[in-house]
């Protein structure tokens, strides 16, 4: 039995809601993201993509390739609570399906040919989601996630196309290799220099050599040019989360040290996060008092990877929790409601170079350790800190 794996997908998700919200914005170039000339553009409407306005553009940039755009702040909150209501939408009529981003789903219904037609069911799915959020969605159906996710790419917006079976190479193979997900633009760039510009090419190629110029990358390249994904749809669930406490050998009241403990825990689970492709929308500070008593706050967030973010909440928490004046002997941070997605997706308090700062920081964390890059004013109490990172995978659930 075939699979019938549909992706759905909030067309221009932030724009669409800064229009649901005001009717004004209908039909005029926006962008979203930080005003400042040295903020960058979190999303666009589709009248400035054509001018070749993109995400993550610094900002400057976006105005002088399309001058007569409005900029609009964002508004993370009313986006992440958007989302949230698409979500119980989606979860009160499918079977299975996978969160992948803030906009972003899978839904795995395969069988239900046997009773009213897959694609119909997702068709009615999406006119329900329109009809009671308020936002455009458009939709692709194929036998995997693959192949389902660049159809709804390629005929977006408002679009609804189903991939029938056996026609996913034929489908693929005029697209340029850079509709493929997960080929980013060095891959892209190095694939052209090969000669290498349509997905039909690439499917041509012998695989060996493939595997010789990419390592095992190659094989995952060659089984997508020819429409081959074998990936589940991985059951949503909201309670996911990434937790880290410490217990001290001596129970404290130096509250200088308790906050530096805090940020190198905010790093390294926000390292993790990112490492992830994950955001978090919901923070708990947690403290246990020498007596045993164990208090938490959390607080409910926009989406979001960035430490500077994650640093003031905790902090935030972290006042608000203690007030008892009593010595502490542990201290935790946990990250829940988390769902897939990139840094960029919260680029409001971010400029061009703070997001490179991070790609390069978690590089450099990537090829020498967690530890080896670290805030100044965690220093004195680094060592002190013990997290064991197989500790994330097990509290990721």
């Amino acid at each position: 039995m075939d699979r019938n794996i549909i992706h759905l997908d909030l067309d221009a998700f932030f724009v669409a809601v800064e229009r649901r919200n005001n009717a004004k914005l209908n039909g005029k170039p926006l962008i979203i993201g930080g005003s400042s000339r040295r903020g960058v553009v979190a999303a666009c409407s589709y009248e400035t993509r054509r001018f070749g306005v993109h995400s993550a553009m610094p900002m400057y940039l976006a105005l002088q390739l399309c001058p007569d755009a409005m900029v609009i702040s964002g508004d993370m909150e009313s986006y992440s609570q958007s989302s949230h209501e698409v979500t119980e939408i989606i979860a009160e009529a499918a079977p299975m399906f996978e969160k992948a981003s803030i906009d972003e789903f899978y839904i795995d219904a395969s069988g239900m040919d046997r009773y009213f037609g897959a694609f119909k069911w997702a068709v009615a799915l999406r006119e329900k989601i329109m009809r009671n959020s308020g936002l455009p969605i458009s939709l692709g159906m194929s036998v995997n996630k693959l192949v389902s996710k660049v159809a709804t790419g390629e005929f977006k917006p408002n679009a609804s196309k189903h991939i029938l079976s056996g026609e996913e190479k034929q489908f693929l193979a005029p697209l340029g290799v850079e509709k493929i997900p997960m080929i980013g633009k060095q891959t892209a760039s190095f694939l052209y220099d090969m000669g290498v510009r349509t997905v039909s090419t690439l499917r041509d190629m012998p695989l060996k050599f493939l595997v010789s110029a990419f390592g095992k990358n190659g094989i995952s390249l060659w089984n997508k040019a020819n429409g081959v994904d074998e990936s589940p749809v991985v059951p949503y669930a909201e309670q996911k989360s990434i937790s880290t406490e410490s217990t001290f050998d001596q129970d404290t009241i130096d509250v200088k040290r308790l906050k530096s403990i805090l940020i190198a825990m905010v790093e390294k689970v926000a390292f993790t996060l990112r490492d992830q492709k994950k955001l978090t929308s919901c923070v708990t500070v947690k403290i246990r008092y020498a007596n045993f008593d164990t208090e938490t706050k959390q607080i409910h967030i926009p989406y979001t990877s960035s430490d500077h973010v994650l640093l003031r909440v905790v902090t935030e928490l972290f006042n608000r929790l203690y007030n008892r004046r009593m010595l502490i002997r542990l201290v935790g941070v946990r990250l829940s409601g988390l769902v897939h997605g990139n840094h960029q997706i919260n680029l409001f308090d971010d400029t061009a170079e703070s997001i490179n700062l991070y790609e390069a920081i978690d590089r450099i964390k990537h090829r020498h350790g967690v530890e080896k890059l670290i805030r100044a004013t965690t220093l004195d109490v680094s060592r002190r800190v013990r997290m064991d990172m197989n500790m994330f995978k097990g509290n990721l659930r």
